[in-house]
């Protein structure tokens, strides 16, 4: 179980965007140190993480840093792997303690019960060839052919070959992800809340079956995050030393309090 409240955010794609954004995310993490009780990341922290044996990506050093601070002071994080940093290992889970992995956390959340993904792979027709190449890339022996590579190149290599998907929001405005977390939040026994990242598009709406979805958008184009109470989920702008504006909030409906 994740306790509450879960502050949500992603797709921040550090190390490929303006300097000016790595200080907001210290800020947020510095200020969920004292406001939240656990923290998802849900994928694409940076444009690009990949852990060698004895290294780690220099963008990452103080965030990583934050994170694992907040582990230590009991805060649950999670770290949900995205298309850009799904490449992590035994640095975040033993170093930093960050609970990391690339499934889905299925559980409770409050008064919720969540399902929470990057949104990767999600939609079943336009994201076929995509999971082709997933299994490709996160292939353990793909992951040690990349390790053979220096980390300057390997960097180099991975930030020019991910400019496209990070400069543009998902051809459909997130619709496509929309209609899966529909689909799942209708399903019998499913969720009553389901959060994905990935499309670059700010949600946050109630399905048909009474479940909510809800996605922050990118942290990269506006430092917005998921706030998720026993019962209620709100998308909240931070606006640093811990002040916040709230932009939309559903509650957990009663008929779903008594699924």
């Amino acid at each position: 179980m994740l306790p509450t409240p879960c502050f949500v955010f992603g797709d921040a794609h550090l190390g490929a965007v303006p300097p000016a954004v790595e200080p907001t995310v210290l800020a947020f993490l510095r200020h969920a140190r004292t406001a939240a009780r656990s923290v998802v990341v849900n994928g694409d922290l940076f444009d690009f993480w990949f852990e060698w044996r004895h290294v780690m990506p220099r963008q990452g050093f103080r965030v990583i840093a934050a994170l694992a601070d907040l582990a230590d002071a009991g805060i649950p994080v999670r770290w949900h792997a995205g298309n850009h940093d799904c490449w992590g290992g035994a640095l975040l889970r033993e170093d930093a303690g960050v609970t990391y992995g690339d499934g889905p956390y299925e559980g409770p959340i409050g008064g919720w019960r969540a399902w929470i993904h990057h949104g990767d792979g999600q939609r079943a027709e336009a994201d076929r060839s995509y999971r082709r190449w997933q299994t490709v890339l996160r292939h353990p022996a793909a992951i040690r052919a990349y390790r053979w590579l220096h980390p300057d190149l390997g960097t180099a290599l991975a930030l020019g070959t991910s400019r496209t998907s990070r400069q543009h929001n998902a051809h459909d405005e997130g619709a496509g992800l929309r209609d899966v977390a529909f689909a799942r939040l209708g399903a019998a026994g499913g969720p009553s809340l389901v959060v994905f990242g990935h499309a670059h598009a700010r949600t946050l709406v109630r399905a048909p079956s009474g479940g909510v979805y809800a996605n922050p958008g990118a942290w990269m184009d506006d430092p917005v995050f998921l706030r998720v109470d026993d019962d209620r989920v709100a998308l909240v702008r931070h606006r640093g030393s811990g002040e916040a504006d709230v932009l939309d909030a559903l509650d957990r409906r009663a008929e779903e309090a008594r699924r």
